[in-house]
């Protein structure tokens, strides 16, 4: 793995975009890719940039971007699959719409492709073929089992294999879309047969999405020293889930229709490159636990392989919309949270050769920082649902109810560094 820091990462560098300069989550050092539309339908790519998104389609149609022209054709269509599949296509194209944000030379060619945020619909940013949801936060894991198994809360395979199962990706969607609440078996604890209905213990979860740009033959693993060139970039994933469906369901194969009904994903990629300053040492494993396998184990990895991202996770139910009261904050908690670095998600997914391709998505898992406060999902919040937790208007809740609208955010900060963000990742739970 290569760090690589270049002029777009300059924190002095500023655009003629002036909402760009100081913007929270987009300004010129990030320059996420996503798919748009004015309409709600036939989306095209884009770029954002302070309050606007920059219309690749219209930029390709309007100037020359030299030897990034091709590059830019394929970031212009319906979704980021091929502008990924092009090895370090992305990176260039970065690079390029940097200068061109920057330098008041292109202002008037380029400032006519730029729409208001506010104007347009955001949608899914890639085909997303495939899906797979990872349990790499030990915090939540160790939460969770503690639930089920007090005195073994973990198995034993956890720390030796990165634990996934295969989710749908048919129904994930992209933020803003409602979820409507799944219905399945649930069983009492002091029943003697399963009833049907909807769930009674809808919840969300505070994870991280990993899209993989290049992909792999069939047969062909990727080594651990490669793994880190294949992510494309992350976006903010609420993997929702039914735990009183998937409590009845999930033995022996896991979990199905508590997690398979919905899950939402920020509109925006946020790249390797844009991320490069914020690349940390993966945290080093609590003094017992067995180091990876060869297999899963790079130094550089090791030095380099996580990120230094906050997430944050707020509620507004309806009746605070109703009063006009600001969402309140849940929890708060670091994407170092994670047990096993991206690159090792990677790694291990194809090792059996399963090939991988541009748009799969890599679920983290929910993330709990470990601290109170950090809790990734109101099933912990409220102690299995034992504890109700009581909101600053006075409701309480164990888990969501129909109107209440969860909101999450992620944003990378650093002395020296201007602040990018992942933007929002949003939806309101419907009956």
């Amino acid at each position: 793995m290569t760090i690589e820091l270049d002029f777009t990462h300059d924190p002095k560098a500023t655009s003629w975009v002036e909402s760009a300069n100081g913007h929270p989550d987009f300004p010129v050092q990030n320059l996420p890719f996503g798919c748009f539309s004015k309409d709600g339908k036939n989306p095209w790519g884009c770029v954002a940039i302070g309050d606007f998104v920059l219309d690749l389609r219209k930029l390709a149609d309007t100037l020359d971007v030299g030897d990034t022209r091709k590059i830019l054709h394929y970031a212009a269509q319906s979704t980021l699959n091929g502008l990924f599949r092009i090895p370090g296509g992305a990176s260039k194209l970065r690079q390029r719409l940097f200068e061109l944000l920057t330098d008041e030379a292109h202002r008037a060619l380029v400032e006519p492709c730029l729409v208001p945020m506010a104007e347009v619909h955001m949608h899914l940013p890639f085909d997303i073929h495939d899906y797979t949801d990872f349990y790499t936060g030990i915090h939540h894991a160790t939460n969770i089992g503690k639930l089920f198994r007090p005195d073994n809360p973990l198995l034993p395979n956890y720390k030796y294999v990165p634990i996934g199962y295969h989710g749908r990706s048919s129904s994930i969607r992209v933020s803003g879309v409602p979820v409507k609440r799944p219905s399945g078996q649930t069983m009492a604890p002091d029943a003697d047969e399963p009833s049907f209905g909807p769930s009674k213990r809808l919840d969300y979860e505070l994870e991280m999405a990993i899209w993989v740009g290049q992909g792999n033959e069939l047969g062909e693993p990727i080594p651990i020293g490669e793994a880190s060139s294949h992510i494309a970039g992350i976006s903010i994933l609420n993997d929702w889930s039914a735990r009183d469906l998937q409590a009845w369901e999930y033995q022996p194969l896991g979990p199905f229709l508590a997690k398979n009904f919905h899950s939402t994903v920020s509109p925006w990629v946020v790249t390797m490159d844009a991320l490069a300053p914020f690349r940390v040492a993966q945290p080093p494993r609590p003094e017992g636990d067995p180091a990876p396998l060869p297999y899963l184990l790079d130094a550089d990895d090791q030095a380099h392989g996580a990120l230094d991202v906050q997430m944050e996770v707020y509620i507004s139910t309806a009746k605070m919309r109703e009063a006009g009261d600001a969402p309140h904050k849940l929890s708060s908690g670091p994407m170092t949270a994670m047990y096993w670095t991206m690159a090792q998600l990677v790694a291990h997914h194809a090792v059996g050769g399963c090939n991988l391709q541009p748009g799969d998505l890599l679920g983290t898992g929910t993330l709990t920082s470990g601290e109170e406060g950090g809790e990734g999902s109101l099933i912990e919040l409220s102690k299995g649902g034992k504890q109700p937790i009581t909101l600053p208007n006075g409701e309480t809740r164990t888990f969501l109810e129909d109107g209440d609208e969860v909101i999450m955010t992620a944003f990378a900060e650093k002395d020296g560094f201007a602040r990018i963000g992942l933007g929002e990742c949003r939806a309101v739970i419907v009956g």
